[in-house]
Protein backbone atom coordinates (compact mmCIF):
# COMPACT_ATOMS: atom_id res chain seq x y z
CA UNK A 1 0.00 0.00 0.00
CA UNK A 2 1.02 3.64 -0.52
CA UNK A 3 0.70 6.44 2.03
CA UNK A 4 1.17 10.19 1.98
CA UNK A 5 2.44 11.48 5.34
CA UNK A 6 2.28 15.00 6.74
CA UNK A 7 4.65 14.98 9.74
CA UNK A 8 5.44 17.73 12.22
CA UNK A 9 9.15 18.58 12.13
CA UNK A 10 10.71 20.80 14.80
CA UNK A 11 14.42 21.10 15.61
CA UNK A 12 13.96 21.89 19.33
CA UNK A 13 11.49 23.55 21.67
CA UNK A 14 12.81 27.04 20.83
CA UNK A 15 12.50 26.61 17.06
CA UNK A 16 9.39 27.00 14.94
CA UNK A 17 8.00 23.78 13.55
CA UNK A 18 6.21 22.93 10.33
CA UNK A 19 4.48 20.08 8.57
CA UNK A 20 6.63 18.25 6.01
CA UNK A 21 5.26 15.94 3.31
CA UNK A 22 6.60 12.43 2.73
CA UNK A 23 5.48 9.62 0.42
CA UNK A 24 5.96 5.92 1.11
CA UNK A 25 5.19 3.17 -1.38
CA UNK A 26 4.86 -0.63 -1.31
CA UNK A 27 4.17 -0.78 2.42
CA UNK A 28 2.94 -4.00 3.98
CA UNK A 29 -0.52 -3.40 5.53
CA UNK A 30 0.45 -5.71 8.39
CA UNK A 31 3.27 -3.38 9.45
CA UNK A 32 2.80 -1.53 12.71
CA UNK A 33 2.57 2.26 12.62
CA UNK A 34 6.01 2.57 14.23
CA UNK A 35 7.50 0.13 11.72
CA UNK A 36 6.18 2.41 9.02
CA UNK A 37 8.01 5.34 10.68
CA UNK A 38 11.13 3.15 10.89
CA UNK A 39 10.84 2.55 7.15
CA UNK A 40 10.54 6.28 6.55
CA UNK A 41 13.60 6.98 8.69
CA UNK A 42 15.67 4.37 6.83
CA UNK A 43 14.68 6.10 3.60
CA UNK A 44 15.57 9.54 4.98
CA UNK A 45 18.98 8.37 6.24
CA UNK A 46 19.82 6.81 2.86
CA UNK A 47 18.87 10.12 1.22
CA UNK A 48 21.09 12.06 3.63
CA UNK A 49 18.19 13.66 5.50
CA UNK A 50 17.61 13.77 9.26
CA UNK A 51 15.28 11.03 10.56
CA UNK A 52 12.03 11.82 12.37
CA UNK A 53 12.40 11.74 16.16
CA UNK A 54 9.67 9.88 18.05
CA UNK A 55 9.38 8.16 21.44
CA UNK A 56 9.13 4.38 21.66
CA UNK A 57 10.32 1.58 23.90
CA UNK A 58 8.47 -1.69 24.51
CA UNK A 59 6.27 -1.60 21.37
CA UNK A 60 3.82 -3.83 23.25
CA UNK A 61 1.34 -1.21 24.49
CA UNK A 62 2.76 -1.26 28.02
CA UNK A 63 5.32 1.52 28.52
CA UNK A 64 3.30 4.51 27.25
CA UNK A 65 6.23 6.08 25.40
CA UNK A 66 4.91 6.06 21.84
CA UNK A 67 2.15 8.65 22.04
CA UNK A 68 1.44 10.93 19.07
CA UNK A 69 -1.55 12.53 17.38
CA UNK A 70 -2.65 10.65 14.26
CA UNK A 71 -5.20 12.49 12.12
CA UNK A 72 -6.06 14.56 15.17
CA UNK A 73 -6.67 11.56 17.44
CA UNK A 74 -4.38 10.52 20.29
CA UNK A 75 -2.81 7.16 19.31
CA UNK A 76 -4.91 6.94 16.14
CA UNK A 77 -8.33 5.63 15.06
CA UNK A 78 -8.53 2.39 17.06
CA UNK A 79 -10.04 2.65 20.54
CA UNK A 80 -8.02 1.48 23.57
CA UNK A 81 -4.97 0.98 21.37
CA UNK A 82 -1.54 2.57 21.70
CA UNK A 83 0.34 3.90 18.67
CA UNK A 84 2.73 0.94 18.69
CA UNK A 85 -0.19 -1.52 18.53
CA UNK A 86 -1.76 0.31 15.57
CA UNK A 87 -1.24 -1.29 12.15
CA UNK A 88 -1.43 0.07 8.64
CA UNK A 89 -4.45 -2.11 7.86
CA UNK A 90 -6.42 0.51 9.82
CA UNK A 91 -5.79 2.97 6.97
CA UNK A 92 -6.71 3.03 3.30
CA UNK A 93 -4.30 2.66 0.40
CA UNK A 94 -3.28 6.12 -0.79
CA UNK A 95 -4.56 7.84 2.36
CA UNK A 96 -2.99 11.02 3.72
CA UNK A 97 -2.04 10.73 7.40
CA UNK A 98 -1.37 13.75 9.61
CA UNK A 99 1.13 12.98 12.39
CA UNK A 100 1.79 15.49 15.16
CA UNK A 101 3.18 15.46 18.72
CA UNK A 102 0.97 15.63 21.80
CA UNK A 103 0.09 19.30 22.34
CA UNK A 104 0.09 20.81 25.85
CA UNK A 105 1.94 23.57 27.66
CA UNK A 106 3.13 20.97 30.16
CA UNK A 107 4.39 18.74 27.30
CA UNK A 108 6.91 20.94 25.44
CA UNK A 109 8.19 19.54 22.15
CA UNK A 110 11.78 18.32 22.43
CA UNK A 111 12.14 17.44 18.75
CA UNK A 112 9.69 16.46 16.00
CA UNK A 113 7.18 14.05 17.58
CA UNK A 114 9.09 13.71 20.84
CA UNK A 115 7.72 15.63 23.85
CA UNK A 116 8.88 16.14 27.43
CA UNK A 117 6.46 14.32 29.75
CA UNK A 118 8.57 14.65 32.89
CA UNK A 119 5.72 16.64 34.46
CA UNK A 120 4.03 13.28 35.04
CA UNK A 121 7.10 12.02 36.91
CA UNK A 122 7.03 15.05 39.19
CA UNK A 123 3.34 14.50 39.97
CA UNK A 124 4.05 10.90 40.92
CA UNK A 125 7.07 11.90 43.03
CA UNK A 126 4.99 14.46 44.89
CA UNK A 127 2.75 11.64 46.09
CA UNK A 128 5.48 10.57 48.49
CA UNK A 129 5.76 7.07 49.87
CA UNK A 130 3.73 4.31 51.48
CA UNK A 131 4.65 3.63 55.10
CA UNK A 132 4.70 -0.16 55.12
CA UNK A 133 7.33 -2.45 56.53
CA UNK A 134 9.97 -3.47 54.01
CA UNK A 135 11.82 -6.74 53.82
CA UNK A 136 10.37 -10.16 53.15
CA UNK A 137 7.10 -10.19 51.22
CA UNK A 138 4.10 -10.61 53.55
CA UNK A 139 1.73 -13.54 53.21
CA UNK A 140 -0.83 -12.97 50.48
CA UNK A 141 -3.71 -13.30 52.96
CA UNK A 142 -2.17 -11.12 55.70
CA UNK A 143 -4.22 -8.08 54.68
CA UNK A 144 -7.80 -8.73 53.64
CA UNK A 145 -8.78 -7.04 50.35
CA UNK A 146 -12.10 -7.78 48.69
CA UNK A 147 -12.18 -8.86 45.06
CA UNK A 148 -14.09 -5.73 44.03
CA UNK A 149 -11.56 -3.46 45.75
CA UNK A 150 -8.66 -5.30 44.15
CA UNK A 151 -10.28 -4.96 40.71
CA UNK A 152 -10.88 -1.22 41.22
CA UNK A 153 -7.27 -0.69 42.30
CA UNK A 154 -5.96 -2.75 39.37
CA UNK A 155 -8.12 -0.85 36.86
CA UNK A 156 -6.64 2.45 38.08
CA UNK A 157 -3.13 1.02 38.19
CA UNK A 158 -3.43 0.07 34.50
CA UNK A 159 -2.63 3.70 33.57
CA UNK A 160 0.59 3.68 31.51
CA UNK A 161 1.19 7.44 31.72
CA UNK A 162 1.21 7.97 27.97
CA UNK A 163 -0.39 11.43 28.12
CA UNK A 164 -3.22 10.77 25.66
CA UNK A 165 -5.70 12.13 28.21
CA UNK A 166 -3.83 15.45 28.30
CA UNK A 167 -3.40 15.63 24.53
CA UNK A 168 -7.06 15.00 23.76
CA UNK A 169 -8.45 17.30 26.47
CA UNK A 170 -9.39 20.79 25.24
CA UNK A 171 -8.00 22.15 28.52
CA UNK A 172 -4.89 19.89 28.54
CA UNK A 173 -5.97 18.55 31.92
CA UNK A 174 -4.01 15.82 33.69
CA UNK A 175 -6.94 14.99 35.97
CA UNK A 176 -7.40 11.43 34.63
CA UNK A 177 -3.71 10.55 34.99
CA UNK A 178 -3.39 12.04 38.48
CA UNK A 179 -6.68 10.58 39.70
CA UNK A 180 -5.72 7.10 38.45
CA UNK A 181 -2.57 7.18 40.57
CA UNK A 182 -4.47 8.49 43.59
CA UNK A 183 -7.34 5.98 43.19
CA UNK A 184 -4.91 3.09 42.83
CA UNK A 185 -3.21 3.90 46.13
CA UNK A 186 -6.22 4.93 48.22
CA UNK A 187 -8.20 1.83 47.23
CA UNK A 188 -5.78 -0.46 49.04
CA UNK A 189 -5.12 -0.65 52.81
CA UNK A 190 -1.42 0.10 52.32
CA UNK A 191 -2.19 3.46 50.73
CA UNK A 192 -4.67 4.83 53.24
CA UNK A 193 -2.20 6.06 55.85
CA UNK A 194 -0.92 8.95 53.70
CA UNK A 195 -4.13 9.42 51.69
CA UNK A 196 -4.75 13.05 52.70
CA UNK A 197 -1.19 14.27 52.29
CA UNK A 198 -0.83 12.39 49.00
CA UNK A 199 -3.89 13.85 47.27
CA UNK A 200 -3.13 17.41 48.40
CA UNK A 201 0.47 17.20 47.20
CA UNK A 202 -0.32 15.56 43.88
CA UNK A 203 -3.11 17.99 42.98
CA UNK A 204 -0.87 20.91 44.01
CA UNK A 205 1.93 19.60 41.78
CA UNK A 206 -0.49 19.02 38.90
CA UNK A 207 -1.51 22.68 39.08
CA UNK A 208 2.12 23.79 39.35
CA UNK A 209 2.91 21.99 36.08
CA UNK A 210 0.36 24.23 34.28
CA UNK A 211 -2.05 21.52 33.28
CA UNK A 212 -5.57 22.78 32.64
CA UNK A 213 -8.66 22.15 34.73
CA UNK A 214 -11.10 19.31 34.13
CA UNK A 215 -14.41 20.45 32.64
CA UNK A 216 -16.00 16.97 32.49
CA UNK A 217 -16.08 16.49 28.72
CA UNK A 218 -14.85 12.91 29.33
CA UNK A 219 -12.74 12.98 26.16
CA UNK A 220 -9.87 11.62 28.26
CA UNK A 221 -11.68 8.35 28.95
CA UNK A 222 -12.61 7.99 25.27
CA UNK A 223 -9.00 8.28 24.08
CA UNK A 224 -7.30 6.47 26.97
CA UNK A 225 -5.68 3.30 25.57
CA UNK A 226 -6.29 1.54 28.90
CA UNK A 227 -9.89 2.68 29.24
CA UNK A 228 -9.34 4.40 32.61
CA UNK A 229 -12.74 5.59 33.86
CA UNK A 230 -13.51 9.22 34.69
CA UNK A 231 -14.91 7.85 37.94
CA UNK A 232 -11.29 8.07 39.09
CA UNK A 233 -11.58 11.86 38.76
CA UNK A 234 -14.68 11.80 40.96
CA UNK A 235 -12.73 9.75 43.52
CA UNK A 236 -9.85 12.24 43.41
CA UNK A 237 -12.24 15.15 43.99
CA UNK A 238 -13.77 13.32 46.95
CA UNK A 239 -10.36 12.56 48.44
CA UNK A 240 -9.23 16.17 47.91
CA UNK A 241 -12.27 17.66 49.64
CA UNK A 242 -12.00 15.09 52.42
CA UNK A 243 -8.36 16.02 52.98
CA UNK A 244 -9.20 19.72 53.12
CA UNK A 245 -12.00 19.06 55.61
CA UNK A 246 -9.83 17.11 58.04
CA UNK A 247 -6.96 19.57 57.60
CA UNK A 248 -9.18 22.41 58.85
CA UNK A 249 -10.36 20.48 61.94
Amino acid sequence: MDLHLKIWRQKDRQSEGKLVNYDLTELNPHMSFLEMLDTLNEKLILEGDEPVEFDHDCREGICGQCGMMINGIAHGPLKQTTTCQLHLRSFKDGETILIEPFRAEAFPVKKDLKVDRSAFDRIISSGGFVSINTGQAPDATAIAVTHQTAEEAFDAAACIGCGACVATCKNASAALFTSAKITHMVSLPQGKEERSERVLNMVRQMDAEHFGHCSNTEACEVECPQGISVLSIARMNYEYNRALFFKKK
